[in-house]
């Protein structure tokens, strides 16, 4: 789709660039896996299906500032709407919401954080960043 002339993998692209040119970084966002072992006590619930690590990039992180009373820290991931829509398909998620509400958290700097909100930016039909907001 075109609006007022720009399309919208137009600005996916761009936005990918800035993100790039921001000092984009890559973080990991665990996941629950898919798959269990082909084992009668994995369907009774008495293996761990364990744990799938994808990585996202380009990001960018905003240190928040974090109340006295609330987490130690407050983190904002801007993430490549390019790299989260890839991920959807192989998810089988609708959403960027959706896709982040079925992960267990994001790995940063060795620290794993909690994910408290997601908001996907859009132009022209086209989700070109996600914000991720996590606290540890």
């Amino acid at each position: 789709m075109t609006l007022n002339g720009i399309s919208g993998a137009a600005v996916v692209r761009a936005a990918d660039s800035m993100l790039y040119a921001m000092g984009g970084t890559e973080i990991s966002v665990m996941f629950p896996s898919l798959t269990l072992p082909d084992d009668p006590s994995a369907q009774l619930g008495l293996v761990d299906p364990g744990v799938e690590e994808v990585p996202f990039s380009p990001v960018v992180v905003r240190i928040l500032e974090a109340g006295s009373a609330g987490p130690r820290r407050r983190l904002e991931f801007l993430i490549s709407g390019a790299t989260v829509t890839e991920e959807l398909s192989s998810r089988n998620v609708a959403t960027a919401e959706a896709l982040f509400a079925n992960a267990l958290g994001i790995i940063y700097q060795g620290d794993l954080l909690h994910i408290e909100n997601v908001v996907t930016e859009y132009f022209a039909d086209a989700a070109y960043l996600c914000r991720v907001l996590a606290v540890e």
